[in-house]
């Protein structure tokens, strides 16, 4: 979802009366128990969130024990209501970690607290780390300019180490394994979602009756990450430093994450790059195979690309009538609303060029 800057303090629900002093009061010896060192924290400092999350950087000092020294830890809180299907604190904790573990560059989670009674809702934090998210940077601001020569093999190397997470792995078992194939699984959660909205959309409808009809089975159920897109990786003039946002995260087939990164509105401008505005989709798939060894079907990452589009279409259309109803009011709500009509088409489209 697209970002907007936070007040002062980020992590904190716009009812909630604590300020900055009241928060590094109760951190810090929340810290303490779990650095095991007396810590210090100098700064807060909002960072961008989006529609559904809430970022503040910390700014710390930990004073003794093997991570002594000075830190910057990125605070990570829900904002509001959070999307259908995402992950809790504890949950996006683990997920990020076996990503970690398993060679993914992404920020190294630290700890997580699903205890309200510290700040009125869980949160948990991780390194931080440089550069910037921002889709229209990556895809067009001229420092990048070599950095996008070699970015799409960075990030296929990378796409490459969370597919390697299988399921059944130790400490994930909170996914659930679909009980179809998870494209017919993608199916049913769609139908049900659908089913919730106030509105009825006929071009969603139609969509869903396509993939349903042309659903696939899987032969390998692999970590998928759910929101891999530009505007959630961290990239500089020196490189891809890192991957982000795990809320979405789950066990499926791997063509999903490849077409999310190749739907049309992760383009930010650069329609006919169509992995991510960076490259050609053919690029990608190659340094994908390359990396993982394992032979990318474009026509189930067309599926999956529709797929996408729907529950885009279906997020916005719910984050509509969030604002509608009264429960979460705001601007940015109103206006994802607006943008269904556009992934509307471009399933339309998908589905009348399709093989």
């Amino acid at each position: 979802m697209s970002s907007i800057r936070r007040r002062r303090l980020g992590i904190l629900r716009r009812e909630d009366t604590m300020t900055v002093e009241e928060l590094k009061s109760t951190l810090e010896p929340w810290l303490k128990g779990h650095f095991q060192s007396s810590v210090k924290i100098f700064d807060v400092i909002p960072l961008s969130g989006g529609a559904c999350q809430e970022n503040s950087l910390l700014e710390l000092e930990v004073e003794d024990g093997p991570r002594k020294g000075s830190h910057r830890l990125v605070l990570r809180s829900d904002r509001g209501s959070s999307l259908f299907s995402s992950l809790n604190r504890k949950q996006e904790f683990e997920v990020a970690r076996a990503a970690f573990e398993a060679g993914t560059r992404t920020p190294e989670p630290f700890f997580y607290e699903m205890d309200e009674k510290v700040l009125g809702k869980p949160f948990s934090l991780m390194e931080w780390i440089p550069g910037k998210a921002t889709g229209r940077y990556i895809v067009k601001d001229n420092s990048l300019k070599e950095v996008r020569k070699t970015l799409p093999d960075s990030l296929a190397e990378h796409l490459a180490h969370i597919h390697s997470i299988k399921s059944g792995q130790t400490g994930l078992d909170f996914l659930n394994l679909p009980d179809a194939s998870p494209a017919m699984e993608g199916c049913k959660e769609m139908r049900i979602e659908m089913n919730k909205l106030l509105e009825a959309h006929p071009a969603m409808e139609l969509a869903l009756n396509w993939l349903e009809q042309n659903a696939y089975g899987t032969d390998e159920l692999v970590l998928v990450h759910g929101d891999f897109r530009t505007g959630n990786f961290m990239v500089s003039p020196e490189g891809l430093h890192g991957i982000l946002d795990w809320e979405f995260a789950h066990f499926g087939d791997r063509h999903e994450d490849i077409s999310w990164l190749c739907m049309r509105d992760w383009r930010f401008g650069k329609l006919n790059l169509e992995a991510g505005g960076i490259s050609r989709r053919e690029e990608f798939y190659e340094a994908y195979e390359k990396h993982s060894g394992v032979k990318v079907d474009p026509e189930k990452v067309r599926y999956w690309e529709v797929m996408g589009n729907l529950r885009w279409a279906g997020g916005a259309a719910a984050q509509a009538e969030r604002h509608l109803s009264g429960k979460t009011k705001g601007i940015e709500l109103a206006s994802i609303g607006r943008r269904v009509a556009e992934m509307e088409y471009e399933m339309l489209r998908l589905i009348e060029n399709a093989a």
